[in-house]
């Protein structure tokens, strides 16, 4: 699309004349003044091109003309011609081999860009020219420069990784053994249930249910009898990497919160006692096998926090699963009867009580999310 780079000093009319469209127009029988100097349109694609114009025609045309993006011909394309040789190979290589992970690594690759990348090659084949990486969605000419250059000089941002990973990770372990994990087991406490998400690390669900846990918040407080509920769930929890515990974020000036605080706490720690391997004494390259993951920062990661409460993430899992059949490169992907099973669990005004089965999996979701962009 052209537009005016400068604009013409006097005899400008804005609207329409004599009933034809156009920004700009030059009424007729008016000639230009002497000390008109020559404007110039310029191309919003690439803002390398312009041509001349000598009159309100020029300018009214070309604004009203196709908006297809231009093309040069018969000269080198600029962005070939900014790169040496090595240079060139070197980005054209990456784009063309990379995975999707990878590419979400180089600086404006995340999220959608990367799909783009990766569907355009499947579609028009590799990249032969560094011009040619203008045609993906949402990579046009200065955000092209801007991965190019990542590409060549990549950032390493070392200490930055481990105080994010601290935000959401408790205790701080290092980044390589969770990098190096095939799978992760993420487990959500309710008032009367304890949900799991078995999620490896191409993001597919392997398993997904909840349990029943009848002594929870029943009469009189009895150990022994959490430690039953709890321990019949730790019996048929999948074999993982890492045990992600859900941390919830409740208020301790709320009082009238502190029953269901004093419940979260002891399921938690009857989780870790369980699960956790006892090595005696304790190895020091051994990492730990339950991690504390914070409910906040799932929250803030799928952007359901209002004011500061969390809101129900039902709305997400129900796209979560949707693309997950609609599109070729999901977040995550799940298995059919998976689908087929809690398809109508995650409605607005369910009652089937699926909120920690939707918060298991998120918090797997955003584990993998999270330390991905960590590592960028």
């Amino acid at each position: 699309m052209w537009v005016a780079r400068r604009f013409l000093s006097s005899v400008v009319q804005r609207g329409h004349h004599a009933g034809q469209p156009g920004l700009l127009l030059r009424p007729r029988y008016v000639s230009l003044p002497a000390d008109v100097e020559l404007r110039y349109l310029q191309c919003t694609c690439c803002w390398r091109s312009r041509v001349p114009t000598a009159g309100f025609e020029t300018l009214n045309a070309a604004l009203t003309s196709s908006s297809e993006p231009c093309k040069e011909e018969g000269s080198v394309s600029t962005l070939d011609a900014c790169y040496t040789s090595e240079q060139r190979d070197t980005i054209l290589q990456l784009l063309n081999n990379a995975t999707l992970a990878e590419l979400a690594r180089v600086k404006l690759l995340r999220g959608r860009k990367s799909l783009n990348v990766v569907e355009y090659r499947t579609k028009h084949g590799p990249f032969k020219s560094l011009e040619s990486v203008v045609n993906v969605p949402l990579l046009k000419h200065k955000s092209a420069v801007i991965v190019f250059n990542s590409i060549l000089n990549p950032v390493k941002k070392e200490r930055k990784v481990r105080v994010q990973l601290a935000k959401f990770i408790r205790p701080e372990v290092d980044r390589s053994w969770l990098e190096d994990a095939t799978s992760v087991v993420s487990i959500v406490c309710g008032t009367n249930k304890i949900a799991w998400a078995h999620v490896d690390r191409g993001m597919t669900v392997l398993e997904w249910q909840q349990m029943e846990c009848p002594n929870f918040l029943k009469g009189t407080y009895m150990a022994s009898s959490y430690l039953n509920d709890v321990s019949a769930v730790v019996s048929v929890l999948p074999s993982a990497d890492f045990y992600l515990v859900e941390k919830p974020s409740i208020s301790v000036q709320n009082t009238a919160l502190f029953p269901v605080m004093a419940h979260m706490r002891t399921v938690e720690a009857m989780l870790f006692a369980l699960l956790e391997p006892r090595i005696s004494p304790p190895e020091p390259n051994i990492p730990p096998r339950v991690l504390n993951m914070m409910r906040i920062a799932v929250g803030r990661h799928f952007g359901l926090i209002v004011g500061e409460s969390r809101t129900s993430g039902a709305q997400t899992l129900q796209q979560l699963m949707t693309e997950s059949v609609t599109q070729k490169f999901p977040r995550i992907n799940f298995p059919q009867e998976l689908l087929a099973k809690y398809r109508n669990y995650f409605h607005l005004g369910s009652r089937r009580g699926g909120e920690e089965l939707c918060d298991a999996l998120l918090q797997a979701v955003a584990f993998y999310e999270l330390l991905s962009e960590s590592s960028c």
